[in-house]
């Protein structure tokens, strides 16, 4: 009774650890030799083998003890044939006393030329898996007195092992087949975009991008509304226009209205129109934009902007397709298909009632998202190439971009994106002086760089204009290129002449975006900022009064004439100290 007990303790442990090992690893076939060389360990099971059933109706060897994977891929059955065949055949469990006196056994794996010195018996269970056979797991016993005939504790051992492995085949196939639909999915997609007729002025690399190509094209054919969301530049208007060029609207017109750049009464008029004499200056009927765009598209940009009042005379014209003249009370049918564009978060705008839910929910069909340009890396340098390529036809030059200046554009965060990328480009084209664009070119080089100089003023976690936020842009320099944060600077004096003050914030001055990038007016890497003590005596030594080019002459001279160090004692960026030098044509000491 003890020595049955310990038995079934030990299949027990047994099962234990095949069910750790198959949910161990996603190398099935490595994962199935574990388990044989689990069960030839602890339960003196030889020769494990287990056969997998293909697509093509052939069983064959995955795993083996005592063979390589490619003595393995050798063997196979078919329904009926050998042992192997039987089971599959009968999905029942076989046992063999004396495999010597077996004539199905067939011995196709080798290694049983012995049988004439000791006794081996085969047990082999099906695999199964939803009720069907998938497989046949096999062991030999080994017996040196002659057969046994107690196999039933066997049987029913390898019956539970035999549903591990089934269900795990199962999983792995699904998986399996899962992958093989995505990829044919990737595949089928990739074809189509390579086929479409391509997007002007869309350059991109990056799959995020090729995704939203692909939804483009998916959209494109159908009158739904569409809902672009992004953050400014990101080129939410080119998208737009890429839906109605590919759509059967495209002989029709393509109408653009920015809504963030009209009144409320005025943006009405601009839409729906106005009749002769509905309000001072209307001396004649005037057409709006939805009539206008009628069998085209209307583009609705900073649909976020728009007044809570706006949003229900808007909401009217979605629902019915049909509207009245300012001033008029005859009712217009109209067909256009509504794109929308926002950067704004209409979800935490509809929470805070500043959006109706009931319009968000009409506009928000198909909604596609444009990622911003730090998230798609790869297209930096595609677009970087496009626009000196674009340059230089509209100028008929022939400047080529360095590597090295490449490398700068890479590590931008690119908080005002495309658009931000463009303008930079163009300004550096206008520095070249070779024929080449290099690092020195760019605007953060020389301490021009308009997103340092605009997140100066922004507060942590705002945005600036509709560009990304302070956060994000951090974040991203941050994990793109760490760089110790700029010591905290002395507020200007409120007496002090005017110059652009400068809130305090997290980007340091100069370009936040490229730290390793060489400036002009930026104090030299090796300059340590100024020891504590150090600055709050000089500090105390400053003029409470007196003109800016007194105050500036003293910082100078108590810096060494380090305009980054007298910026950081005045509370000013190096940028306006340069600015102010040149203003009051201070000559700069050299030593």
């Amino acid at each position: 009774m003890s020595a049955r007990h310990a038995a079934s303790n030990l299949e027990l442990l047994a099962i234990y650890e095949v069910s750790k090992i198959l949910g161990s690893s996603l190398d099935l076939q490595q994962t199935l030799r574990e388990v044989l060389r689990l069960l030839s360990y602890q339960l003196q099971m030889h020769r494990g083998r287990i056969y997998l059933l293909g697509e093509d109706a052939v069983m064959r060897l995955v795993a083996a003890n005592g063979l390589s994977n490619e003595q393995a891929g050798q063997v196979e059955f078919r329904e009926g044939e050998g042992i192997i065949g039987r089971i599959l055949k009968t999905a029942m469990p076989a046992v063999v006393p004396n495999l010597a006196d077996e004539p199905l056994f067939l011995n196709r794996t080798g290694g049983r030329d012995d049988l004439e010195e000791q006794v081996a018996s085969l047990v082999g269970v099906p695999i199964k898996a939803a009720g069907s056979v998938i497989g046949v797991l096999t062991i030999d016993r080994i017996s040196d007195d002659g057969p046994t005939t107690h196999f039933g504790t066997d049987v029913r051992f390898l019956t539970m092992v035999a549903n591990l492995i089934g269900q795990t085949v199962r999983l792995h196939r699904t998986v399996a087949e899962e992958r093989r639909f995505m990829m044919r999915e990737t595949f089928r997609v990739q074809k189509e975009l390579r086929a479409a007729p391509p997007i002007a002025d869309v350059v991109c690399t990056s799959p995020a991008m090729t995704d939203v190509l692909a939804q483009v094209h998916r959209v494109a054919p159908f009158k739904s509304t569409v809902l672009i969301r992004g953050e400014s530049g990101t080129g939410k208007e080119l998208i737009a226009r890429a839906i109605h060029n590919l759509s059967p609207r495209k002989d029709n017109p393509f109408i653009r209205v920015n809504c963030a750049a009209l009144p409320e009464t005025l943006l009405e008029s601009e839409l729906f129109g106005h009749e002769k004499g509905a309000f001072t200056g209307a001396q004649k009927d005037h057409k709006g934009r939805f009539e206008l765009a009628s069998g085209g598209t209307l583009f609705l940009d900073e649909i976020g902007d728009i007044s809570p009042n706006f949003q229900a005379k808007l909401l009217r014209v979605l629902q019915e397709q049909e509207f009245e003249r300012v001033g008029g009370s005859r009712t217009i049918k109209t067909d256009v298909r509504l794109i929308c564009a926002t950067n704004l978060n209409l979800e935490e705008a509809v929470g805070k009632g500043k959006f109706r839910a009931d319009l968000y929910f009409r506009i928000n069909v198909v909604s596609i998202f444009l990622p911003p340009l730090r998230e798609r890396r790869d297209d930096i340098g595609a677009l970087a190439k496009h626009f000196v390529a674009k340059f230089n036809k509209d100028n008929g030059l022939t400047l080529a971009l360095a590597n090295e200046a490449q490398d700068v554009l890479n590590r931008c965060p690119w908080p005002g994106n495309v658009r931000e990328l463009e303008n930079c480009i163009e300004r550096a084209a206008t520095q070249s002086r070779d024929g080449i664009i290099r690092a020195v070119d760019l605007s953060c080089a020389m301490n021009l760089c308009n997103s340092s100089i605009l997140f100066q003023y922004s507060t942590m976690g705002s945005a600036v204009g509709g560009l990304a936020p302070a956060t994000a842009v951090h974040a991203a320099h941050s994990a793109a290129a760490p760089s110790p944060a700029p010591p905290p600077a002395k507020a200007m004096p409120a007496t002090a002449p005017a110059l652009p003050p400068i809130l305090p914030s997290t980007a340091p001055s100069g370009c936040a975006a490229c730290p390793s990038a060489p400036s002009a007016h930026a104090a030299p890497p090796s300059i340590p900022a100024p020891d504590p003590a150090e600055a709050a005596e000089a500090l105390a030594e400053e003029p409470e009064s007196g003109s800016l080019r007194d105050r500036l002459l003293w910082a100078m001279e108590r810096t060494g004439w380090v305009q980054a160090k007298a910026a950081r004692l005045l509370g000013m960026t190096t940028r306006q100290v340069s600015y102010a030098l040149r203003k009051y044509d201070i000559e700069i000491k050299r030593f």
